[in-house]
């Protein structure tokens, strides 16, 4: 059975060969999001920056910065990445970003 830190290690191995893999440093936000928040953050950030079509990015990302108390910023990366899946046809994804960003604006209210 593989470890965490062996597979950490092997996604840094990856990244090493190759910085600009977007699925590579996915997996490390990923990786480091239970252990390093802010690291992991680091590496959505350089999703957002280098690869603002990689649709997957933006839910997690979001999620993270509410995680760290930053609901102005979520909301924000909420909104691009509703722009960027629906632009890409993406609509699982989109509806999935429409959620979290009704969340984050306080609109989820239950139906009773």
């Amino acid at each position: 059975m593989e470890t965490a830190s062996s597979r950490l290690q092997q996604l840094l191995a990856f990244y090493q060969d190759d910085p600009n893999d977007p699925f590579t440093i996915y997996a490390l936000a990923t990786e480091y999001r239970p252990t390093d928040p802010q690291k992991a953050l680091g590496f959505y950030q350089k999703l957002l920056d280098e690869h603002p079509d990689y649709v997957g990015t933006y839910y997690h990302a979001g999620k993270l910065l509410e995680q760290l108390e930053k609901p102005e910023e979520a909301e924000k990366v909420y909104r691009l990445g509703l722009q960027v899946s629906r632009r890409a046809g993406q609509l699982h994804a989109a509806s999935e970003l429409q959620g979290a960003l009704n969340k984050v604006l306080g609109l989820d209210y239950e139906d009773d």
